[in-house]
């Protein structure tokens, strides 16, 4: 009897220590697919920004435009925002994980394009290639969450850890590049791109688990060709128009097909039954704020990651190094906010803490704007770019938890991703825009300081084009070394004038997001929720925030 009762007792050890034993390797298994899902965001989130550490190099190399660069940018962002909700569709439909490391696999492939690009045209393309395959690859690190982590404190936690890495990997950008630019050239921030993108492809490939929804839903392929249609005409006749000035007939046209295929888009999506975006929920207060307040907050950070990064660079000279050091302040602000935040809208609901993010990044975006000088460096613009960092910071909490609050559990993967897809959106206006605002200025200020310099009529263009270019300071450099000190004169007073109309340029876009952020502040306050729940904190909402499974 008691030898019975020993075995039954070793017995029972035994399994239990089998049952353990299971439990951790289950959970290292859950770790390794989780920390490759953040790898995978991470790598998608940081190309938003990490161009703008090569804008100079670019210029100057490959003698690129700033309309080029602005699609250097805005490219990768066109694309990523036009097909993101059908690649989460597709996604659902036929693997996450199939189509997620499809769209690593494309990433990589733009990132070599890019990396032995020799023309801005192929630089280009290989960012809207790059654009492609993170379309493809972020929609679904959020929908297999809920299969990797079942226990709901497990994915609460992992949640929250997902919104500070998309946050991270933004700041990031700018210091990550600004090393690897300093170490190497600007195709270095490529290859970087290259080599991530192949170790996340092969932990995909073995941590991840497939996934697939048992039902099918109808892929709004008509939806999703009139909103591409749509957001790429108006986009390259922003950008275009620079050039071929607005009211050219070629620009209107452009205008006028994305105007007409948005109002088409719209009639179609209302009447579809599984549309790819519900326009109905337009009428919802609380969604449709959080909607553009993310559109407001990305078309404004990118003046900062956009023409701050270019300003330092061209006018103040600053290399690699001195970038990415710069831009430390901003990194840390974001980072710090993000983490407080999410307990703090589970205090006090989402208006407050949305409104304040919007005043204080605002607030630094202008800050920004007063102290930036060709003598600008960490002294001047690390305390005015870090209160942005902290606004922005603070802003991406309540954004999500807002927008699935507003919006009902069953349609909240469609939520999370017009959030999403709203960021990208207003990226992409930011560059085409702002942009358009700096090179309009740098073109009509310089040709009358040009004037006022008494440069002839036929010399004027071809110094515009240098400067535009990124050639007329090693052009002036070379004709100062040869020439009398009346040309040299001359040649300076050319370069300042360059300077000078860029930074009027600047000015303008920096001023028009600070104020945009301040009135988006004011919807905050009329739409945000006073709701105490949270989206890390109620299980309810975790679900929510995951595309339905």
């Amino acid at each position: 009897m008691e030898h019975m009762e020993h075995n039954g007792a070793e017995f029972a050890l035994t399994r239990t220590l089998q049952e353990r034993r299971t439990s951790i390797v289950h959970g290292l298994r859950a770790h390794f697919s989780f920390a490759t899902l953040l790898a995978i965001l991470f790598l998608t989130f940081l190309d938003n920004t990490i161009a703008s550490a090569v804008l100079t190099s670019v210029q100057s190399k490959l003698h690129a435009g700033v309309s080029q660069l602005q699609w250097v940018v805005g490219g990768y962002a066109l694309a990523f925002a036009s097909l993101m909700l059908i690649c989460g569709s597709l996604g659902d439909n036929f693997g996450r994980k199939r189509v997620m490391l499809i769209g690593v696999a494309i990433f990589c492939c733009g990132s070599v394009v890019c990396a032995f690009s020799e023309t801005p045209t192929q630089l280009i393309i290989g960012r809207v290639i790059m654009g492609v395959g993170a379309a493809g690859s972020e929609p679904s690190t959020l929908s297999m969450i809920r299969h990797i982590y079942p226990d709901k404190r497990l994915r609460a936690r992992a949640l929250g850890a997902w919104a500070a890495v998309s946050g991270l990997a933004l700041a990031l950008g700018p210091v990550i590049g600004g090393v690897l630019v300093g170490l190497w050239t600007w195709r270095s921030v490529f290859w970087f791109n290259f080599v991530f993108g192949g170790i996340v492809l092969i932990m995909g490939v073995i941590a991840l688990p497939e996934s697939v929804n048992d039902i099918r839903r109808r892929i709004d392929g008509l939806g999703f060709v009139l909103a591409a249609i749509a957001l790429g005409c108006a986009t390259f006749a922003t950008i275009a128009g620079e050039t071929w000035g607005y009211y050219s007939s070629n620009v209107l046209i452009l205008y006028s097909i994305a105007g007409l295929s948005f109002l088409i888009y719209f009639v179609v999506e209302s009447r579809t039954k599984e549309p790819m975006l519900n326009v109905r929920w337009v009428r919802n207060r609380a969604f449709a704020g959080s909607s553009v307040i993310a559109f407001t907050s990305y078309f404004a950070i990118f003046s900062i990651f956009f023409f701050v990064a270019l300003y330092l660079e061209v006018v103040a000279s600053v290399g690699p190094y001195t970038l990415a050091l710069d831009f430390l302040p901003l990194l840390a602000g974001m980072v710090a906010a993000s983490l407080f935040t999410g307990r703090w809208v589970g205090r006090v609901g989402s208006r407050v803490p949305m409104t304040v993010g919007c005043f204080l990044a605002g607030v630094g975006v202008l800050l920004t704007d007063l102290a930036i000088s060709p003598t600008a460096g960490l002294s001047t613009l690390g305390w005015t770019m870090g209160l942005a960092g902290i606004g922005f910071g603070i802003i991406v909490v309540p954004i999500n938890a807002t927008a699935l609050i507003s919006i009902p559990a069953a349609n909240s993967g469609m939520a999370a991703s017009t959030i999403n897809t709203s960021r990208e959106l207003g990226a992409v206006a930011g560059v085409a825009i702002l942009g358009s605002i700096v090179n309009g200025q740098l073109t009509v200020n310089l040709t009358r300081r040009l004037i006022e310099i008494g440069v002839p009529r036929s010399f004027r263009q071809e110094i515009i084009t240098d400067v535009i270019t990124g050639s007329a300071s090693s052009k002036a450099a070379a004709e100062t070394r040869h020439s009398s000190a009346f040309v040299r004169h001359i040649i300076n007073e050319v370069v300042r004038a360059a300077y000078g109309a860029f930074t009027h340029g600047m000015n303008l876009a920096l001023t028009v997001s600070g104020l945009l952020l301040l009135v988006s502040g004011i919807i905050a306050y009329f739409t945000g929720t006073a709701e105490r729940r949270s989206l890390v904190e109620d299980d309810e909402l975790v679900a929510s925030a995951l595309p339905s499974a």
